[in-house]
């Protein structure tokens, strides 16, 4: 191997180490949610953090990350996702006061609830 095979060789190296260290970096790294903006993760058949208070004119965002699906679905009917599958996400805009149950409709021992206050 001659010493500038040798040279992008290691170049090359290093290029697909600092890709996986990015990678990986950028999946467990776990963004802030925007102003306005709240997070529900569906995971080992629960909905994290079950109960969730937010203001009125918030989105709430549920991402699924079991690997079978969920859906989310209000119990007074104002809202209802399709089946999300492994890192789907489905998002809502809460614009009035008052108590929001839902559950997974395939589950329907997963429920949470959204509490939108001024």
């Amino acid at each position: 191997m001659t010493r500038g095979s040798k040279i992008l060789a290691f170049q090359a190296a290093i290029l697909v180490g600092s890709a996986f260290v990015m990678t990986t970096v950028a999946s467990i790294t776990k963004a802030a949610p925007l102003p306005g903006a709240a997070a529900v993760r569906i995971d080992n058949f629960t909905f994290k953090d079950p109960v969730v208070k937010v203001k009125p004119g918030t989105t709430v965002t549920w991402t699924n990350g079991d690997d079978i699906p969920h859906t989310v679905v209000a119990k007074d009917g104002s809202f209802k996702s399709k089946v999300l599958d492994t890192g789907d996400r489905f998002s809502f805009t809460f614009a009035k006061v008052g108590q929001f149950g839902y559950f997974c409709s395939i589950h329907p021992h997963m429920t949470g609830t959204i509490v939108v206050k001024a």
